[in-house]
């Protein structure tokens, strides 16, 4: 995929075409297609089967010993100079494939790496894959309490970048849906609270969406994402937590923000769930009630949105102010800009010509039209 001109100046390695597509990933190629969307891009996507003898030969390799083994992917032999190579990760073990790519390194003026998922506590474990990032100028991520100890590893080369979302694809406006649904919850949840979800559902007129199976992976990401925003953005309260919030085993003691606050908000949703105490949430969702505190575990969610239906004007109000904050400030695009400066390049003229869109929407999304 190019875009803009002949010459693309950004090569983005991505995993969209592995043979099992995570749903977690569904956010990652949601940024590489905006990206390809408002700058000059290349997207390097090898196919290749996941879950291998041979990958997970490499993975255990790679746990144990400095020795990296290439997992299953094609090199290749890029003919091409480009100013930036990105790679977004799921985790460390991702850089396995990176590494394996061939001489991406040596054609690419600058190297960055985006990571999603990458605990503290696992530092250690992932010592080995933590070195595969020399390769890199500069490492991004999404959890905010681990870029001072992975600095501490690898140098100060680390910067915390929050998730971000398409607002553009997650916006009601502008034609905004029936909020049909009540309450929308998606991946972890609390069984106590569930549970009284479950009994509001059985008893009253209400419409309660949540996972009924486990999902290890999509038919199509753009389609999941899609089914996603079509859902959350008919929905009238979205059940938000903290990352891995029921895993303290993973965690430890760290609170971090997922997608889901991102995504919930730009959406023009009423966030419910608990509050990330981790000097950064309250920064990024600094408007008022972006998010209504509802401890983990709480079975007192019935009483909670009775209050919260009692008054239909805040509820616009909060909606709206929901959906107008991201896309002023939540949008991909703001996170790409970060990137580009970091590294010393510019944006392109489609950047602003994407912000523009963002300022138009966000204009419509007045508190006396709801959401």
């Amino acid at each position: 995929m190019q875009n803009h001109n002949d010459t693309p100046r950004v090569l983005i390695f991505s995993q969209r075409n592995a043979s099992k597509r995570l749903p977690f990933r569904c956010a990652h190629f949601e940024f590489e297609d905006v990206i390809s969307q408002i700058d000059s891009v290349e997207l390097l996507a090898p196919r290749y089967e996941v879950s291998t003898k041979r990958e997970s030969l490499a993975k255990q390799l790679a746990y144990r010993s400095p020795i990296v083994l290439n997992p299953g992917i094609a090199s290749v032999n890029l003919k091409t100079e480009y100013d930036l190579f990105l790679a977004i990760c799921g985790d460390p073990t991702d850089l396995l494939r990176i590494c394996s790519l061939g001489n991406w390194r040596d054609k690419c003026r600058k190297a960055v790496c985006l990571i999603d998922e990458l605990w503290v506590k696992q530092m250690g474990p992932y010592r080995n894959y933590l070195r595969m990032l020399d390769k890199f100028d500069h490492v991004f991520l999404y959890y905010s309490n681990s870029v001072r100890p992975l600095s501490q590893r690898i140098g100060p080369k680390c910067t915390y970048l929050p998730p971000g979302v398409d607002t553009i694809r997650l916006c009601p406006y502008p034609n905004p849906p029936k909020r049909i649904v009540d309450v929308y919850s998606i991946g972890r949840r609390s069984s106590v609270t569930h549970q009284t979800l479950l009994g509001m559902a059985s008893k009253d007129d209400f419409f309660y969406v949540y996972d009924s199976t486990s999902a290890d992976q999509v038919l199509d990401p753009t389609e999941h994402r899609e089914l996603f925003a079509n859902l959350v953005k008919r929905s009238r309260y979205f059940i938000v937590n903290p990352g891995l919030i029921d895993r303290p085993d993973v965690r430890g003691d760290q609170i971090e923000i997922g997608n889901r606050y991102f995504e919930g908000a730009a959406s023009g949703t009423i966030m419910v769930g608990e509050r990330p105490s981790n000097g950064v949430f309250d920064k990024l969702f600094d408007w008022p009630d972006s998010l209504i505190d509802l401890p983990y575990n709480s079975p007192n969610i019935d009483t909670l949105l009775r209050a919260l239906d009692a008054d239909p004007r805040k509820e616009a109000e909060l909606r709206s102010t929901n959906v107008r904050q991201s896309l002023l400030r939540h949008d991909w695009v703001y996170r790409w800009e970060v990137i580009l400066q970091k590294v010393g390049l510019e944006p392109l003229s489609a950047t602003a010509e994407r912000k523009a869109r963002l300022r138009e929407l966000a204009e419509l999304a007045a508190p006396t039209q709801g959401a």
